[in-house]
């Protein structure tokens, strides 16, 4: 069997949770099937890894055309696979038209839904309207779509009534149990800002809408003075959300000392040294099919506070791993709190409940490393993978 999966993101250039996914599926699914990557960017020195760059004559075009620029390479590209696997609508477009070009089954992976993030027209303006078309007409007509969580199964059928049921199934992501895990290196710590010494909430993530940064530093004014704030977060989605965050994180600096932002892409070795340090890892996404974020910090052993909404209480056995923290949302595809305030109460009140009882949150991590190991190993995640590509041959 040769399976050519179709992504944006592919090692060295990865910046969100579905790069890291596919890289690590990649190599789950290459013990006994042939797989050829088709990824966007520079060229990869990887074996049957094939790039894509975006036509020139685009080159100042909507993202999005661009995007269908690279789409059309892949699509024509692969001939001779007998199923294609797309990543994101980035890749959905190439596996609906090699679907269709070549008869080949198509099979969507879904990390996020284009009509629950209506804030990415900030980001790519009427090009939003063309990403959505492309993830509804890929979904439709799709031979299986997978979802990484149930929640995120709901939330496909209630976007896509049209979708048939049966064909969409649940595999959950997964985590490297040998590359996460607990890392203890306090010369890195501290040089990176962040005092061992003291209890820290860590926070690792993209500077987007669906994060909840906003609410995170709201909350984090009203800590213990001793509680440090640790924010990796970078790759802002735009210069609007930036500049909100960056006045958010300077007006609580001048508030209280140990806010600590690391605004760069950290090494694995060197998140989990973080990781490792923190007393508690937080969440406070208003929309996450997963949260591949999550089983990292539950892999190094850190219990995790996130909101109760996607996949996150999945992940997350509340009282157990960590915390759920209650959030009633809009229905209008924002996933905006209905009360911010309330939602900000919550999320704070939280945070000083396992932050008051240090014993317990070691324990909790302790619970966290365990589930991971259980739940959300690549093997398994592989092996059902399989079964679903099986299925349609």
């Amino acid at each position: 069997m040769r399976v050519d999966l179709l992504t944006k993101e592919y090692p060295p250039e990865i910046y969100g949770g579905a790069g890291v996914h596919v890289a690590e599926l990649v190599k789950a699914l290459r013990t006994d099937i042939d797989v050829s990557v088709r990824c966007f960017g520079a060229p990869r020195e990887a074996v049957d890894t094939y790039t894509y760059e975006a036509p020139t004559e685009l080159a100042d075009a909507n993202a999005t055309l661009a995007t269908l620029g690279v789409d059309l390479q892949m699509a024509q590209d692969v001939q001779g696979a007998d199923i294609v696997h797309s990543h994101t609508w980035y890749a959905n477009g190439a596996g609906h038209l090699a679907k269709l070009l070549h008869g080949v089954p198509h099979v969507v992976t879904a990390h996020s839904l284009e009509p629950l993030r209506p804030w990415k027209a900030e980001q790519l303006g009427g090009g939003y309207r063309v990403s959505s078309w492309i993830e509804r007409t890929a979904f439709e007509a799709a031979d299986a779509v997978i979802a990484v969580s149930g929640g995120m199964r709901r939330d496909i059928l209630r976007s896509y009534p049209a979708l048939d049921a049966s064909r969409v199934h649940v595999v959950y992501n997964g985590i490297d149990l040998e590359r996460w895990k607990p890392t203890v290196d306090l010369d890195t710590v501290r040089a990176l800002g962040i005092d061992p010494d003291r209890p820290a909430v860590v926070f690792v993530g993209r500077i987007t809408r669906q994060k909840g940064l906003p609410y995170l530093l709201r909350a984090a004014a009203l800590l213990p003075p001793e509680v440090q704030l640790v924010l990796c977060a970078g790759a802002p989605d735009t210069p609007g959300i930036l500049a909100e965050v960056t006045a958010g994180v300077e007006a609580l600096q001048r508030e209280r000392s140990g806010v600590v932002w690391i605004d760069r892409l950290l090494s694995q070795h060197d998140l989990s040294a973080v990781l490792t340090a923190g007393t508690v890892f937080v969440c406070p996404s208003v929309y996450e099919p997963l949260g591949i974020v999550n089983l990292e910090a539950m892999a190094c052993g850190l219990p995790v506070v996130g909101t109760a909404t996607g996949g996150i209480p999945e992940v997350v056995a509340d009282g157990v791993t960590g915390r759920l923290v209650p959030i009633d949302q809009a229905t209008d595809g924002t996933g905006t709190p209905i009360d911010a305030d309330l939602f900000v109460a919550d999320l704070t009140r939280t945070l000083i409940e396992v932050l008051a009882d240090p014993a317990k949150a070691a324990e909790m991590g302790r619970a966290g490393r365990v589930r991971a190991e259980q739940m959300f190993s690549w093997t398994q995640i592989a092996t059902r993978t399989r079964e679903i590509y099986a299925s349609l041959l």
